[in-house]
């Protein structure tokens, strides 16, 4: 097979930061080269070099055998790469044709081609096995299905060569069966992927090679029929791993959080109970009504019946200021929107639920402020040179625990982690998972909402399974396997309850 993509020798240097140092790495037609690694190994830096969006300042990029002189996105796009982000770039407000077409729209004299634009569009989507109406609008779309249409437009460019970025992350079970469907699909056609990834148990499924990077360099490239998962972990990390979840698990002490009989937006009659000393797991499906419940205990929404009780004592106030005030932390699935303010540093962002103990004379005692903050990051050991970093630009690993340190800083009573660990790499997870295992010890109560069921498993004390809205089942981390949490999060719990 040819190589659709060669990078030689690429090296790639930031102020003060070698971000690439000396990658060989090529691309065939009909393959899935794999690319994983902790954040800031380098992974994103490469593929913005394939995108044209960074220029190397050493080495060359080959696309078909020829060498690339002058890139951009614009000239990358020409030569047939089509790059699939994380965070979807299609416009809410406009229609699938015109998300599809947009910035090469079809002209019939001085206007639009409309008919010619709907039936291609059509076709590329019926190619993906998309029965929907090209005149739908973006925003009406699930996240699944917005991706689809992602790649419907990068198909419709006649793209060569895909990049990935965490394609899985925001998706149900059913929309990655899909999706790997459509990618089996493409390299059938001869299109190569350049697949990034944290999930690596999907590498298997989906995926030809892998290319492991640490610190900027490759580690090696590797048959996904030739390396154990465990291997693929050390070689990560640059260390061994012994155990992912590292629970020690204590006695629980008196109830912290309980919630008695509540109804609210996507949630309906729950009732849960975490204690001092306890890691409770909230399981189940996207949709199920999880996040729902995180923002009504933390007072974002409301709930129009039941009680929230925080050591016993009703939470009157519904609102974010007063949970934080109760002893309350939410740190949120989506940090990047509302667990962080990416246009102030780390500083800023870690002091802010306790600024008023730093005031002195009336003005913010900027020394306290500065040791305060300096000592969590060593105790959360924050890759970072300066707290004066931008939270923009840190990894999201590294972000995950500025939002913990803030809270930290509080003092609280419980805390409640959506999707804790989605999108970072296994190295960072496992720092995760140790901080959540000494909050525990330390007496805080901790609700872990997860949709990564080994995370589930592997560090819940009670695991709570919501389906459609309800609770559904309640398990001690004993009892629980990964067949049963899945009964109940699919509503089987009659059926899985008869088996036990």
């Amino acid at each position: 097979m040819k190589n659709l993509v060669e990078f030689k020798h690429i090296t790639k240097r930031f102020p003060g930061v070698l971000a690439l140092n000396d990658i060989n790495l090529e691309l065939k037609a009909g393959e899935v080269h794999v690319l994983i690694g902790e954040n800031g190994a380098g992974k994103s830096t490469l593929m913005k070099i394939l995108s044209g969006a960074y220029r190397q300042d050493e080495g060359e990029l080959l696309i078909d055998g020829e060498a690339v002189k002058r890139n951009s996105p614009i000239i990358s796009s020409s030569l047939g790469i089509g790059m699939i982000y994380q965070e979807l770039n299609l416009i809410p407000e406009l229609s699938i044709v015109k998300n599809i077409f947009l910035g090469s729209e079809r002209k019939k004299g001085i206007f639009d081609d409309r008919e010619y634009m709907y039936q291609e569009a059509e076709k590329y989507l019926q190619m993906l096995h998309l029965d929907i109406d090209p005149d739908t609008l973006v925003k009406d779309l699930g996240v699944g299905t917005q991706q689809m249409v992602e790649i419907a437009k990068a198909v419709s460019k006649r793209s060569k060569v895909l990049v990935l970025d965490e394609p899985t992350s925001s998706l149900t079970d059913s929309e990655i069966r899909e999706l790997f469907s459509i990618i089996r699909m493409l390299k059938e056609q001869g299109v190569g992927m350049f697949y990034i990834s944290h999930r690596l148990e999907e590498l298997y499924e989906i995926g030809d090679r892998v290319t492991i990077m640490r610190d900027g360099a490759k580690v090696g490239t590797y048959r996904l029929d030739e390396i154990r998962m465990n291997e693929m972990i050390e070689k990560i990390a640059g260390r061994k791993i012994e155990n992912l979840y590292p629970r020690n698990r204590i006695p629980h002490g008196e109830c912290v959080l309980e919630v008695k009989n509540c109804s609210g937006a996507g949630f309906e009659n729950v009732s849960l109970k975490v204690h001092a000393g306890e890691i409770a797991g909230l399981s189940g499906l996207v949709g199920a009504g999880r996040t729902e419940l995180a923002r009504a205990i933390f007072g974002i929404d409301g709930y129009h019946s039941g009680e929230i009780l925080l050591e016993g004592k009703k939470v009157k106030k519904n609102s974010p200021k007063e949970a934080a005030r109760a002893g309350i932390g939410l740190l949120p699935e989506d940090r990047k929107v509302q667990g962080l303010a990416l246009k102030k540093n780390i500083r800023e962002n870690m002091v802010v639920s306790v600024l008023n103990s730093l005031f002195k004379n009336g003005i913010v005692d900027t020394k306290k402020e500065r040791t305060v903050c300096n000592r969590y990051v060593e105790e959360l050991q924050i890759a970072t040179p300066t707290v004066e970093k931008l939270a923009g630009f840190l990894s999201g690993g590294t972000q995950q625990k500025v939002v913990i340190a803030k809270w930290l800083m509080a003092d609280l009573k419980l805390f409640i982690f959506d999707e804790p660990t989605r999108g970072i790499d296994v190295g960072a997870k496992s720092e995760i998972y140790r901080l959540m295992d000494e909050l525990v010890h330390q007496g805080a109560a901790v609700l872990m909402i997860s949709s990564d069921l080994p995370e589930v498993l592997g560090m819940s004390d009670r695991i709570y399974v919501m389906s459609q809205g309800k609770i559904t089942g309640e398990l001690g981390y004993q009892e629980a396997d990964q067949n049963l949490v899945l009964r109940y999060a699919y509503n089987q719990g009659g059926q899985a309850d008869e088996e036990r």
